[in-house]
Formats: structure tokens, sequence, C-alpha cells
């Protein structure tokens, strides 16, 4: 037997030594990390609570020094002798005077001058420091003592006035309720189990939120107060222990504590720890078991990262052919309008019923797949080069619900339900259409065992952003249209990559994965947002918000059946390919067109404001070097307001149709240009 086989017995302990090590580089990592959690988890309670502390420190000092000025004030009232001794006087002082709920004008001999109510005044023995040694400008605070109408306790600031006539001087007493002092604690609390107390210099506890202070007695708090700040973990009387921040009050005398029980805060810890040793357990175990398997282990490993790679190149693939056909398009649109443009100019010369002909008619038929072909492949992306004209959303739902009521799969019923009747969108109908029925298809084809298919729409008004599964939602007026299914539902792994290109949970032969894509680019070129919301056998629903649009419908066009043609109008004609430039100038003259071609927009911009009655229209390709087509328009309609403007773009990016009618673009046409279909357009603005 080979000694080195994992059979033989010498081969055992060298496969034992390496889980041994990694058993006890485990054991350590996991002592370190649950160590620097410990600590982690209760610095980061400390810096809370220390800021906490320190903001209910700031608001204790602004309340007080509020009632110390207002103290001061009805100090400047007395010396002027404009404040009268009366009950009513002093209660209205009071109620102006933010936290003070009573106030007293006691004379150096304790006698009550005069009193807001009838609420006894403390004991002058109780304030610190001793009223009799009080500066001018200084405040002294009293113990807390029980308020005999209320039973609830109060605590006094006061502050000395000087002698007056018929007076011997005295000190100014304003009573708050203890309460007041705890601030915003209640609302700013972090846990249930934080308190807060508010001690003076000698220890005298003024209000807390506990009962009592079970670690600290008024000679340790006293001695503490040296420190105006610190935060640290304490052992109580009782054998807990409690985070402490203390932050003191110097112009007051005054201390503000907060603590949290230790055992509450590492709660969560305690049972990380647990988690991770009933795991570290697990995982040695399963380390040990993994001795005898270690081949297969290796087999699976390298088989997934193999996968792995796998679904990688295909990632890059996809991604690769998006950003490539982004690129490309212009370029190859420009190359089809060139076999469209002078395709249809060569079959105009060769003989009727020739080969030449039927060549010819071969090669359009070709080019026309293939631009159906790019914009397909484009839709996802694109979501420009359309028409946009206002239209009516509801007939063209129902249209398609007509065509999928004829073929629903046995088991599937169709509900629908339209609550915005004369809703309008500006855009290219033929869009919506396929959004809608892309969505519909894949509502049926997830309920294969049949279901309910819902398809709502409905106004509805955003006040405030709102954030959805793939969008965010700007405030305005949108029709939601909705269309849910009682399918499987979707992953959450799925849910990522919805509306990426080409991506399908289907097999080949049942999708391409453009549907959704081309939704999405729909709902983009729409300027709206899209919501997903589904869960695992509970089914999916798709909505759609699109801005709705409050302009008049679009009239119907009445355009002849034959070519129309022009009567020798001048047309300027702009695009950076002198190719495409030639033989759009040649189409337009055998239309009766009389077209000055520029192959550089700004050239082309100086002429039109030398002489902007000259043209009739304008025609201008849209991606350009220098100057846009809707860039060249902006320019343009400083000067020539009215003139029409044709936008030709094969791949214009998406929200064209949103930038061309901000520029203020007459028709926005999609390349490659057909003759007829650009003698239409020109007849209809031309009109």
């Amino acid at each position: 037997m080979n000694p080195a086989s994992p059979e033989s017995p010498s081969a055992v302990p060298r496969l034992w030594w390496p889980v041994l090590v990694l058993g006890v580089v485990l054991v350590l990592i996991s002592i370190i990390f649950l160590w620097h959690l410990h600590r982690d988890v209760v610095d980061g309670e400390a810096r809370e609570l220390g800021l906490l502390s320190l903001a209910l420190t700031d608001e204790v000092d602004r309340g007080l020094q509020g009632a110390q000025e207002g103290l001061r004030a009805l100090r400047g009232e007395l010396g002027e002798g404009r404040l009268p001794l009366t009950a009513s006087a002093l209660r209205t002082r009071a109620v102006l005077m933010p936290w003070i709920q009573t106030l007293w004008l006691v004379d150096r001999n304790g006698q009550v001058l005069g009193a807001s109510d009838s609420t006894p005044a403390p004991a002058l023995a109780s304030f610190l420091p001793a009223l009799g040694s009080l500066a001018q400008d200084a405040s002294s605070v009293s113990r807390s003592f029980i308020d005999l109408r209320t039973q609830k306790p109060l605590v006094a600031l006061a502050i000395s006035f000087a002698a007056a006539p018929g007076t011997s001087g005295g000190w100014i007493l304003a009573a708050m309720p203890a309460t007041t002092l705890l601030g915003a604690f209640s609302a700013a609390s972090p846990a249930t189990d934080a308190r807060m107390a508010v001690f003076r210099s000698d220890g005298a506890r003024l209000a807390g939120s506990f009962v009592a202070t079970p670690a600290l007695d008024e000679t340790s708090v006293a001695q503490r107060l040296a420190s105006q700040q610190s935060m640290e973990l304490r052992r109580f009387r009782d054998g807990s222990q409690h985070l402490v921040g203390l932050h003191g009050l110097p112009r007051y005398g005054l201390k503000v504590m907060l603590t949290r029980d230790l055992d509450v805060l590492l709660a969560d810890w305690r049972e990380t720890a647990l988690l991770t040793s009933l795991g570290l357990v697990l995982v040695l175990s399963i380390m040990t078991l993994s001795v005898f398997f270690v081949q297969g282990a290796a087999r699976r490993r390298n088989l997934a990262q193999h996968a792995l790679q796998v679904q990688l190149a295909r990632t890059s693939k996809i991604e690769s052919l998006g950003t490539l056909a982004g690129g490309v398009a212009h370029d190859f649109n420009n190359v089809l309008a060139a076999i469209v443009g002078f395709g249809e100019m060569a079959q105009d010369a060769a003989p009727l019923g020739s080969k030449q002909a039927r060549h010819l008619e071969r090669v359009l038929q070709a080019a026309l797949r293939g631009k159906a072909l790019v914009e397909r492949i484009l839709a996802f992306s694109r979501g420009g080069a359309h028409a946009s004209i206002v239209f009516e959303l509801e007939p063209v739902i129902k249209e398609v619900l007509a065509l999928l009521s004829a073929s629903l799969r046995p088991g599937v019923v169709l509900e629908q339900q339209f609550d915005a009747s004369g809703a309008r969108l500006r855009g290219d109908p033929t869009r919506i259409f396929e959004s809608v029925m892309n969505l519909c298809t894949n509502a049926m084809q997830a309920m294969p065992e049949g279901g309910m298919m819902s398809v709502e729409l409905e106004r509805v008004v955003t006040t405030e952003p709102r954030v959805l599964s793939h969008n965010q939602l700007a405030l305005g007026s949108y029709l939601r249209l909705s269309v849910s299914d009682q399918g499987g539902g979707i992953a959450p792994a799925v849910m990522d990559h919805l509306f990426e290109p080409f991506f399908t949970t289907r097999g080949a032969d049942d999708g391409t994965g453009l549907g959704l894509a081309v939704v999405h680019g729909v709902v983009a070129e729409f300027g709206g947002a899209i919501d997903v919301q589904s869960r695992l056998g509970h089914g999916a629903r798709f909505t759609l918000y699109l801005p709705e649009c409050t302009d008049a419908l679009a009239a119907p066009v009445c355009l002849p059946e034959v070519t129309p043609n022009g009567a020798g109008q001048a047309l300027l004609v702009v695009d950076d390919e002198p190719a495409l430039v030639a033989m759009t100038e040649e189409m337009l003259k055998v239309l009766g067109y009389e077209p000055v071609g520029f192959s550089d927009p700004v050239t082309a911009l100086q002429t039109l404001r030398v002489d902007p009655k000259r043209f009739a229209a304008v025609i201008a390709d849209e991606v350009m070097p220098g100057l846009t087509g809707t860039q060249l328009t902006a320019a343009l309609r400083l000067f020539a307001p009215k003139l029409p403007v044709l936008l030709a773009s094969g791949y214009g990016g998406a929200m064209l149709a949103q930038r061309a009618i901000a520029a203020g673009v007459t028709r926005v046409l999609a390349k490659p240009l057909q003759r007829a279909e650009l003698a239409r357009a020109l007849t209809e603005v031309l009109r």
C-alpha cells in the first residue's frame, strides 16, 4: 500500500492535522471576533449615550438660563418700582416665564413679601450655594420639595435682589416641576432600560426617571463632580453593571446622569456569541466529516468555479452586447438609410417587371427587415425616435385585451377595471400597445394551470417623491396601469435582473428576454416609473406610472394615397454623413423640392441665421459632432420660431421625444427614412 495514499494508516494523522490546526484557528478567530464585537457594542452605546447626555444637558442648561433671564428681568422691574407685590402680578410674570410654576419674593429674614399662589416657599437653607453668599449675577438651586397641593416634587431657582424703598432686599424664588429638568428624555430615550437623573453638586438628586439611585449616593456623586464630564462602566450595589454618562452644568452646580443596563446592551451580543459557538461546533463537526470527502469536495469546487466562470462570461457577453448595440446603432442605421434611399431611387429607374426591379425589391425588403430588427434590439435603451402625439390610453388597452381575449388559455379569467376615462398620454401609442401586450402575455404565461389576470387603470397624484421597486417616482399626476396575475411569483434573485435585455427564466423556445426590457424602455421614454411587487407562490403585479397629458387630442390627418410631391420649396438638409446628405438631396429633388445640404451643423445654422425665410423646412440628423439636431433646433428657434423641423434619428438615446418637444422639433422620424414616409411628413408639416 502506498503510504502517501489516504487509505494508509500514516496518511490518517496527516489528514487530521489540518483539521486540528484549522479548528484552533477558528476558535481563536471567534474569540477575537466576539471580543472586538463586545468592545464595539459598548463603545458604540457609550458614544450614543454620551451624545444624548450632552444634548439633554444642553437642553437643561438652556431651560435654566431662560428661567434665570426671566428672574433677572423681574429683578429689574422690582428695582425700578414697577412690580406690585400682588399675587396676580406675580402670577402673570410666572405664566410668561419658561418652566416656572410659582414665584415668591422673600426678604433676608425669610419673610415672604409676595407669592404668585398659595404654595409654601422652600426653606432658604435648602439652596446651594447658600443664599447669604450668593453673588449678584449668580443663581442658586434648592433641593427638591413636595408641592402640597399636587403632591409632586418641585425644584426652586433663586437670585438676589437689592433693597428697594420699603424693603431690606432678599431673593426671588422660582419653583418649577422637577420633571422639567428631564427635558425630552422620555421622547429621546434610546431604550426602556435607559435612566436619567439630575444631581446637585452636593449629591442631592433633584429629578430622576427612576425611584432611587441604586449605585450613587449623595457623597459619591459629589466626589465625581470634580470631573465635568465622564463616560464609564460602573458596578452598582446590586451587582449589576451599568454604562454611566455624566455631564456637568458648573453655572448651576448641577450634574446630568444617564445610565444603561449593560446586561440589556449586550443581549444581542450574547445571542451572537451563542450562535457563534453553535456555528463553530457545527463547522468543526462538518470539517471532521469533510476529511472523508475531501476529493469529492475538490471536484465539486472545481465544477462550481467552472460554472461561475461560464456565468460571468455570459453576463459579460450580455453587457458587451448592450454597450455595442448602443454604440453602433447610429452608424448601422446610416448604412440602412443609404441602402433604402438609393435602393428606392434605383428601383424607380429600373424597368417595370425586370429582374433588376425584382432584385431591388428584395434588397429593400431585406433593409426594412434589418430596420425592424435593430428597433427591436434597441427598444430597451433607445426610447426616442418615435411618433409623439396625444392619444387616449384606455382605447389602446382595450384593443390589446380584445386581441388577447380570443387566445386566453383554458382556466385564465380576465378582469378589467378602468377608472380613468378620457385619460391621455403624449408619445407613440404603438409603443404603449406593445408594452401592454408584453405584460399581459407574461401574466398569462405565468399561469399555465389557469388563474385570474387583472388589468386596472386609474388616475393618481403623488404629493411627495416615492421609491418604487425599480424607479423613483417624482411629484405629479400619473396614470397607473397595473397588470397582475396569480402565478408562481418572482424569486428575489430574478427581481434584480427583471428588466435586463435578453434575461429570461423560460426556455430558449419560449422567449427572447426582450419583452420586459422593451417595457422598461417605453416607460423611460414616457418619463414614467415601474413598480413590481411579488411573493413566491402569490403571483406578481406590474404597475406602470405614466405622466398624464392635459393637451388636446391630436387631430386625425388624412394623407393622400399616392406619394405627395412638393412645389419647389427650399429645404435645408443637415447630416454629418456626406453620402446621406447627397442621397437625401437627390430623394427630395425627385419629390419636387429644392434641397440645400450641409454636413456641418454649425455652418447650416449660420446659413439659416443669414436668411431664415429662404427655407420652408429643415431636415436634421440628431447625433452629429459639435451640434446635435435638438441643439440646432433650439438655436434656430431664437430667430425662426415657426420654421418646421423634422428630426431624423437612428439612435437618439432615452427620452429623445421629450428633448425634441422641449427644443421645438415639429416631427421626429426614425432612420432609415423611406421616401414615402418622408414625403408624407413634409406634406403634413408644410400644409
